[in-house]
């Protein structure tokens, strides 16, 4: 396999938790004098951390404010309703089974993305689970996946990313591998494109037979 470690976006690329989120934001807003926000618009807001995200939500001024009873609200509630994507366990446990290191690479709160992939059953296959507040980066800034390169004692040439995001995409090819988008996300394929994904899949089984069966396999 030419891979010998892949990164992984967490939200809309390994698990949904979407109706998490859009829940604990439905708690916070009303609480701010805000209206509660629809699905897809928190949706379209998520992807470059929480407190990028809720400043499309609320005025910076109440910023502070929001993150606190959301946070509050998120602690106990985040494992309500959260799914691994099709394909996810199944492709993870095939990579570890061939020796290949795989890690959780995203900008969600480090911890929650440790409690959710825990719950999940995910965790046993994953070599790292890396997020927000874990260091002082966020992707894409290329100091994280080189910070997420040295834990693993990973070589770019044998590394690959898979995401949804634009974000994604920078992170992976500002650090010198290549991103393999999904469209399971917040972004579509046309953005993904534009954004100059290396190849975009349906879904992660899409992504294991084009990117990681066998050779021979490969479709």
């Amino acid at each position: 396999m030419r891979f010998r470690t892949v990164l992984f976006d967490l939200d809309g690329t390994l698990i949904d938790h979407l109706p998490a989120i859009h829940r604990s934001y439905s708690h916070t807003l009303p609480q701010l004098g805000l209206p509660a926000p629809t699905y897809q618009q928190v949706k379209n807001a998520i992807g470059g951390g929480l407190e990028n995200a809720m400043l499309k939500f609320v005025p910076p001024e109440k910023l502070a404010e929001g993150l606190r009873i959301y946070r509050t609200f998120w602690d106990i509630t985040m494992l309500e309703g959260a799914e691994p994507m099709p394909g996810a366990r199944e492709l993870l446990e095939q990579l570890h089974r061939r020796g290949v290191a795989c890690a959780v690479f995203t900008n969600k709160h480090g911890p929650s993305a440790r409690s959710v992939c825990a719950h999940l059953g995910l965790a046993p296959f994953l070599d790292l689970i890396l997020g927000a507040k874990d260091t002082d980066w966020l992707k894409p800034q290329p100091e994280f996946a080189a910070h997420a390169l040295a834990e693993l004692k990973a070589n770019p040439a044998t590394t690959c990313l898979v995401g949804d995001s634009p974000w994604d995409v920078e992170a992976a090819h500002a650090a010198g591998f290549p991103c393999f988008a999904v469209t399971t996300g917040t972004h579509s394929a046309e953005e993904l494109r534009a954004a100059g994904a290396d190849a975009i899949y349906d879904n992660l089984l899409a992504v294991a037979a084009g990117e990681f069966a066998p050779a021979a396999a490969r479709v």
